[in-house]
């Protein structure tokens, strides 16, 4: 499933803003971020996946082969998915009001 219209390709990136403190305080809400259908996934990105019938926006974590879906914000419990299937994208860019929240995470 995706976010994007009928005219959006499944590959092609798209923006969703930030709803909610769980990924504080490195995304307030309000924040837009870029999410990328066709990005690495690797242990510390940060994902757009499915949980339950519903999607969440969390930091992946890998442990002994096992995947987790971690908040930022301790409030929130971490949950375990079952595999990279899940995933529906990697966060690419973070965009604020102000230039000085602008981020990037899609380089090493």
């Amino acid at each position: 499933m995706s976010f994007c219209s009928s005219g959006c390709a499944e590959s092609e990136p798209y923006a969703l803003r930030v709803l909610g403190d769980s990924m504080l305080p490195e995304f307030e809400e309000g924040a837009i971020i870029v999410i990328d259908p066709a990005g690495a996934i690797r242990d510390g990105c940060y994902v757009i996946a499915t949980h339950g019938d519903e999607y969440i926006f969390r930091q992946l974590r890998i442990y002994d082969q096992r995947y987790y879906l971690q908040p930022l914000n301790e409030l929130y419990d971490t949950v375990e998915i079952s595999g990279p299937d899940q995933i529906k994208g990697v966060v690419s860019q973070k965009s604020g009001r102000r230039r000085k929240d602008h981020k990037r995470y899609d380089h090493d």
